[in-house]
């Protein structure tokens, strides 16, 4: 087996275990609340654990996208180093909202960041790419 980006998909790997333990704290508060399902109303414990689930995923959109096309761009290592970020500040951010809503934001910065860099960063090396091939 040859993988070309294995750093980018660890760090993917990682993200989504972080991600799927998310939805089993959702599972635990609802059996925990007795809010059975469809439901998505219940006590702030549960609702910040529903959040913290729809809110990772929400982000992952962006995420990921911006995490492969940035390693197409710089490099497996660069985009696993910066990457990274993202699964951190989710379990910080995770950590704090399920405290209390207000503990949130650290986390929700580092991720949202690591996103934006990604993402930025894709477009720059895919314009310079670009100008290589059409200028």
């Amino acid at each position: 087996m040859d993988f070309t980006y294995p750093l980018t998909g660890t760090v993917t790997i990682i993200t989504l275990f972080i991600y799927a333990w998310m939805a089993i704290q959702v599972g635990k508060s609802r059996g925990k609340h007795e809010v059975p399902a469809p439901q998505s109303n219940g006590p702030d414990e549960f609702l910040r654990a529903l959040r913290v689930h729809e809110n990772t995923m929400e982000g992952l959109i962006l995420f990921l996208p911006a995490l492969w096309l940035f390693a197409l761009s710089f490099g497996d290592m660069w985009a696993a180093i910066v990457g990274v970020f993202y699964p951190i500040g989710r379990i910080l951010y995770a950590k704090g909202y399920y405290a209390a809503a207000d503990k949130r934001s650290r986390g929700f910065l580092i991720g949202f960041s690591a996103t934006i860099v990604l993402l930025i960063g894709s477009l720059i090396g895919f314009a310079l790419s670009a100008a290589a091939i059409y200028l």
